[in-house]
């Protein structure tokens, strides 16, 4: 299942759920996509966020093309949070999960998206994503720590004069990642289910 970009992505329907299910969507938290960020290597440093964390999962990721460094993440009451921003040029996923939970009238309610797994991973390129946490057993190629924000070997950069990182490659065994956003320019979600829950079930 893939999703390009498009504006029609935006009107994913007006009810509440529907909102959710879109915070939920990997390949968009799609809005973010829609600024035409990455694809066209702008500097994605401060960008608007849901106002929900959500959990990422992946037994491994595979990447080329990686960069690292620290951004903003804004929710829509404007309080401002912290976030390490990583870029990866492409990437496979094998066995992806992506939870979010979110405080409704009527409760909590959660959706639960798994793809890319029995040996078939999902793909993203352009892959970016706003972090606040990150556990793994990761390796990196040609690595370069300590670079300026605005040197890095990506096409979307940060800051000058802000402490980055940057590899040639990227592999990370057992990914459990906590972030505000997730986008990309197209991400290939092979075999994807989504549930609805009572916000009890999460990627780890």
């Amino acid at each position: 299942m893939k999703f390009p970009k498009s504006d029609r992505v935006r009107k994913l329907g007006s009810s509440h759920a529907g909102r959710i299910a879109l915070v939920a969507v990997p390949a968009g938290v799609v809005a973010a996509v829609l600024m035409g960020g990455v694809a066209q290597g702008a500097v994605p440093v401060s960008f608007a966020v849901s106002g929900s964390e959500f959990q990422i999962s992946a037994s491994q990721l595979q990447g080329t093309g990686f960069s690292q460094y620290a951004g903003l993440a804004k929710d829509t009451e404007g309080k401002e949070h912290t976030v390490a921003i990583a870029n990866i040029k492409s990437a496979t996923l094998a066995d992806l999960c992506q939870a979010v939970v979110t405080d409704t009238p009527l409760g909590k309610v959660g959706v639960l998206i798994k793809a890319g797994g029995n040996g078939n991973p999902a793909s993203a390129s352009d892959l970016q994503i706003g972090m606040t946490g990150l556990k793994g057993d990761a390796s990196f190629g040609a690595i370069r720590i300590g670079v300026d924000a605005s040197t890095v070997n990506t096409e979307a950069k940060g800051s000058a004069g802000d402490f980055a990182q940057d590899a040639d490659t990227v592999s990370i065994k057992n990914l459990q990642q906590t972030a505000w956003s997730t986008q990309a320019s197209v991400f290939t979600l092979t075999g994807m289910t989504l549930e609805l829950t009572d916000g009890s079930k999460g990627c780890f």
